[in-house]
């Protein structure tokens, strides 16, 4: 993916032919004082957040290939456990460059994974625990059951965040506690909904992909929530063929 072109449009000077590095530059370009919390999502240009009922119908290479920098570039990688589920999740690994890049700014070979999961449908036994380079987190509430806890302790380190849905502000502080300040979330909609009504949320980078849905599709973020708008600021505007690749920060 590394061959796939992007370039920058906005801000000016433009710059065609950005390497990996360059990227890496961009998407750190700005980012405040530890925790950063980041989020990531392509949506359709109507609005759309699936293809298909799957995020990843909407990606190209390009998408792929910023998909994979911000991973390089983040301590943990957090993922609801629907999104997880619907979308096929391995366990966490990035690609060799990234481990590289990674030990060359003294980070762990692979950030950490953590999901998030208030029921725990959630099975031990999966290669998302049993393949993890590095012990994931399960973020869950007091709810959850307590046998369940136990079960995936065995392959993970099990934090409760909340009584009845898991409280981003806790999640944060957990997460930052551990030395893992760099969040990155992959989604889902509800649980970028969360993040949004916490006012934790620090970052979007949102792909545009060149196409029209129509049909039932999701947004990126949804949820009953009580949100108030979040103001941001367009930092860039990256574009590979018809795709945009935009991000915002948090006024």
């Amino acid at each position: 993916m590394t061959d796939t072109a992007i370039a920058r449009v906005y801000p000016l000077p433009a710059e065609e032919g950005l390497g990996d590095e360059d990227l890496a530059a961009l998407y750190s370009d700005g980012a405040g004082d530890l925790p950063w919390l980041r989020v990531n999502f392509v949506s359709s240009v109507d609005g759309a957040a699936t293809h298909g009922g799957l995020s990843g119908g909407l990606s190209d290479d390009a998408d792929k290939r910023v998909f994979a920098i911000l991973r390089r570039l983040c301590d943990v990688v957090v993922v609801g456990a629907g999104t997880v589920r619907a979308e096929g999740y391995a366990a966490m690994r990035v690609d060799e460059a990234s481990e590289r890049w990674r030990a060359e700014h003294g980070r762990t070979a692979h950030p950490v994974f953590a999901i998030v999961s208030a029921s725990l449908d959630l099975d031990p036994a999966s290669p998302i625990f049993r393949d993890a380079p590095v012990r994931p987190i399960v973020l869950t509430t007091e709810r959850s059951r307590e046998d369940t806890r136990e079960a995936l302790s065995e392959v993970a380190d099990v934090v409760v965040c909340g009584r009845d849905r898991v409280e981003v502000d806790v999640l944060v502080q957990v997460l930052n506690e551990r030395g893992l300040g760099r969040i990155h979330c992959e989604g889902g909609p509800h649980l970028f909904g969360d993040l949004i009504a916490s006012g934790e949320l620090d970052e979007l980078c949102l792909t545009i992909s060149p196409r029209l849905e129509a049909g039932v599709a999701t947004r990126i973020s949804s949820g009953a929530s009580p949100i108030v708008p979040v103001g941001l600021r367009l930092a860039h505007t990256l574009v590979s063929g018809d795709t945009l690749l935009l991000r915002y920060v948090r006024r």
